[in-house]
This record gives structure tokens, sequence and C-alpha cells, in this order.
């Protein structure tokens, strides 16, 4: 009986809708212009979102704050400086080399020992350095026997040369006193003309013969000065390659030269050096040098005398340029660091250290922390951080002077603005970023 029962009520309720939709059409016309009003809404609002959205663009990327480098932009002086990395070296060094071909035969000292300049380092050997040595006495005591009986033998014969021209004045002076008493005879007539004509005669051969036995004397000694020479030559020559040998022999027994510390040995017991081996390096501790090398893109604006700060990492030393290598090798340039004051504990030659060479101090000028792959005299962009710090946005930078850790800033950013410095290159295609 329920069926029929709810049938009949639904269908009473629709006639009397429709009796109430003909009785009353304003009610119909109301409810049209209720839904074409939300339709129109609707679609508005939906236009609007997009919009919306469109302005927005992409989301922004984000970044976090303790990965990122953020420094402040700030106006004062500003040390231009550049950095090289280097060794402390000796001042005064010395390299040991083989005098001749050799075997080490020992090693006495080892690195590290205090050496004076006879202190003996290592011993060689070399058999043929002794029998030259050997040969070198017999050669010179040889020559100089030569010289002595050279100097006997010309010395008899300046005698025998001598005795000649004595023998040849006396009978030059005899024909002058018989001449003479020739003379007076003649005068008187008691001997022929003959006669004293002849005597005459004897007397100009005897004056001629004198004169060439005096010019045999004179010539006799040039000549045995000559002699001499030559023989004393060939005598100095074998004494001087008598001191060759004993120097060579000397250097088998090999010396420090200088007073400091033994820094390296460059041999083994039982190894053959040839003739100019190195085999030790011998220097002073206490006078060291920096040397430096610099970039060769920064070390045009490197000069003597600039102020150089070295890092040993035991404490700084201050310095100043002393030389500047002229040649490029392998990309840097040789830059020698005079150090003034002590040396801090632990200094020794060969230690690492960092230099700082000042190059000039700019005055009253914008400077930031360097920027990742910045370089001087360039155009740049960088993540400028608005005032809340929430967001970065793109600006264009142009950097003047650079040094270690900072940069000169001519255009794009004023005092007291934040900057990112680190690496924002997985950004590049956004103008903006969102810091977290």
């Amino acid at each position: 009986m329920a069926g029929p029962v709810a049938s009949h009520s639904g269908l009473a309720r629709r006639l009397l809708k429709l009796r109430m939709d003909i009785a009353n059409p304003q009610f119909r016309l109301q409810r049209r212009r209720r839904r074409l009003w939300l339709a129109g809404a609707g679609a508005t609002v939906v236009a609007m979102a997009a919009v919306a959205l469109a302005r927005l663009g992409p989301a922004l990327p984000k970044a976090e704050r303790a990965s990122l480098w953020i420094d402040a932009v700030q106006r004062g002086d500003m040390l231009q400086e550049v950095r090289a990395t280097g060794t402390l070296v000796p001042r005064s060094s010395r390299w040991l080399a083989a005098a001749t071909a050799a075997q080490v035969q020992e090693i006495l000292i080892w690195p590290g020992a205090a050496v004076r300049p006879d202190t003996v380092l290592m011993r060689l050997a070399n058999p043929e350095v002794e029998d030259a040595l050997h040969n070198a006495q017999a050669q010179l005591a040889a020559a100089e026997a030569e010289v002595a009986a050279k100097r006997a033998e010309l010395h008899s014969q300046l005698l025998d040369e001598r005795a000649a021209l004595a023998q040849a004045q006396s009978d030059y002076a005899s024909a002058q006193v018989k001449a003479q008493a020739d003379a007076k005879a003649m005068q008187k007539n008691l001997i022929p003309r003959v006669q004293y004509e002849q005597g005459q005669i004897a007397l100009k051969q005897l004056k001629a013969r004198t004169q060439i036995e005096q010019e045999r004397v004179d010539s006799f000694a040039g000549s045995m000065r000559a002699q001499m020479d030559a023989a004393q030559a060939r005598a100095q020559q074998q004494r001087s390659n008598l001191e060759l040998r004993q120097r060579q022999a000397q250097a088998l027994q090999v010396t420090a030269g200088i007073a400091g510390v033994l820094q390296e040995v460059a041999v083994q017991e039982g190894a053959r050096v040839a003739e100019g081996a190195s085999l030790a390096r011998v220097a002073r501790p206490d006078v060291l040098i920096a040397r430096l090398q610099v970039p060769e893109v920064q070390a045009k604006d490197v000069a003597l005398s600039m102020p150089v700060s070295v890092d040993t990492h035991n404490g700084v030393i201050d310095g100043r340029v002393e030389r500047i290598d002229p040649a490029v090798r392998n990309g840097s340039v040789q830059v020698d660091v005079a150090l003034a004051g002590p040396l801090p504990s632990g200094a020794r030659p060969d230690l690492s250290v960092d230099g700082r060479i000042r190059i000039a101090r700019l005055n009253h000028v914008l400077s930031v922390g360097r920027p990742a792959l910045a370089k001087a005299d360039d155009d740049i962009s960088l993540f400028r951080l608005d005032a809340s710090g929430g967001t970065a946005t793109r600006v264009p930078v142009r950097i003047g002077a650079a040094s270690v850790d900072r940069v000169q800033v001519l255009h794009g950013l004023a005092a007291g603005d934040r900057v990112i410095l680190s690496d924002t290159s997985q950004w590049d295609g956004y103008d903006r970023i969102r810091i977290e």
C-alpha cells in the first residue's frame, strides 16, 4: 500500500509546481538571470586568476643561505695585492761537483748536519788521478833538472864567449902599443914604412875582431835568456799540470767549502759519477729569502722594492721585492723577496710559504669581497639581496682593480648593498632567486 501512496504524493508535488510556474512567469525569469550572473562571475574569476598566474611567471629557485658567501659593499681604502706561493731558499748556497770522474767510496756526513769549510763530506776514488799525480811530479822534476842543466851549459858557453872577447881585447891592446912604437921608429927612420903600414892593418883587424867578439857576447846573453825562458816555461807548464793533478787528488776528499748546513746529498756510496756531476749542496740556513712564483698575468704589476708579507704558516714576515726573473717559466715569473727581521721558529730552507705583494693602495673607493671567477677591469653580474634578505635580484656590475680577496666596484652597486659572491652559475637562467 506504501508504494501507490508515495507515487501519488510525488505526482501531486509536480503538478503543484507546474501550476505555480504557469501561474508565476516572473519567478522563472529571475532564476534564468541568476544563472547567467553566476556563470559570468565564474568566468571573470577564472580570467583574473589566469592573468595573475601569467604575471607571476615560473616559480623562483631557492638557495640555502648557509651555502652562500654573502658580503656587503664598503667604501674606504683598499689594498691592491698579488698573491703567490713559493718556498724559503738560502741566500748563500753551494753545489759541490765532482772535479773528475770517480766512484763514491764513502759518505761521511748526511743532510741536516752542521759543517765547516774544511769538513770532509765524502771520499771519492779514482786510480787514474793518483797515477796522473805521480806522473806530473816526475815530469816536473825532469823539467826542473833540465832547467838546471841548461843554465850550466849556457853559463859555460857564455864564459867561452867572454874568454874569446878578452883575448881579442888583449890582442888589440898589444897591437895598439906596437903601432905607437912603430910610428915613433918610422919617424926616426928606424923601420921601413911597409912594416909600419902592416902594423896599422893588423891593428884595424884586431879592432874589428874585438867588436865582433863583443857583439857575440851580447848576442849570446840574449840567446841565453831566451833559452832559459823556454826551459823555465816548460818547467812552469809541468808545475801547473802538477797543481791541477794535486787539486784533482784533493778533490777526491769532498769538503763543504762554506760554513752552514748540509742540505742534500745527491749520490750514494758505490755510485760512479762523471766529471762535473752534482754531489751535495751546502747552505747557510740563517740567511733565507722567499722565492715566489707569480702568475705571468699578474707579474706585469710587480716592481722592485714593493712591500711583501710572507706567511710561513707559523708567523708573518715583512719583506721587499729584490729581484724579478726576466723569463717566464711554466706560466709564472720567479720573484725573490728579501726578508726583514728575525725568522719565525721552524723557518728553514724549502719551507712552503704564501706571499702577498702590495701593488698599490686605493683610497676612498667602493669595494667588495672578490666574487668567484672575477677579473680586473671586467663586467660581471651579481645577485643583490633586497632589504628583507628574502630574495636576490641579478644586477650588472663593473669591476675595476682586483686584489687577492677584494675587488673595486666602479658601477652597479652602492655602499651597504649585500651581494652573493659565491658561484651562481646554476641560476644563470634566472634574474631572481629566493633565499631561505
